[in-house]
């Protein structure tokens, strides 16, 4: 398990890379959903790439939806450790 969660969020911290790269050359970009459901299994690559590449952290609308799956993922995480 632990070996797929590395890859999970390694591969979502580049996801969140290349769009903010393709953001800066006005180029074609990968949806907010995608992100959004990547960030359910990489929740650290997610919010490392937020901060590292300063990838909307300004976008309110994007917070909110990212913070509703924080608490997704920690009800989940919760149950998991609980059974």
């Amino acid at each position: 398990m632990i070996p797929f969660l590395l890859i999970a969020n390694l591969i979502t911290f580049g996801v969140f890379g290349f769009d903010k790269l393709q953001a800066k050359r006005q180029q074609w970009r990968i949806s907010e959903n995608a992100l959004l459901g990547l960030s359910l299994i990489g929740i650290i690559g997610a919010a490392s790439g937020m901060v590292i590449f300063n990838h909307k952290v300004s976008k309110k609308s994007f917070l909110v939806k990212f913070f509703i799956v924080v608490l997704i993922d920690v009800v989940l995480l919760y149950r998991l450790i609980r059974h």
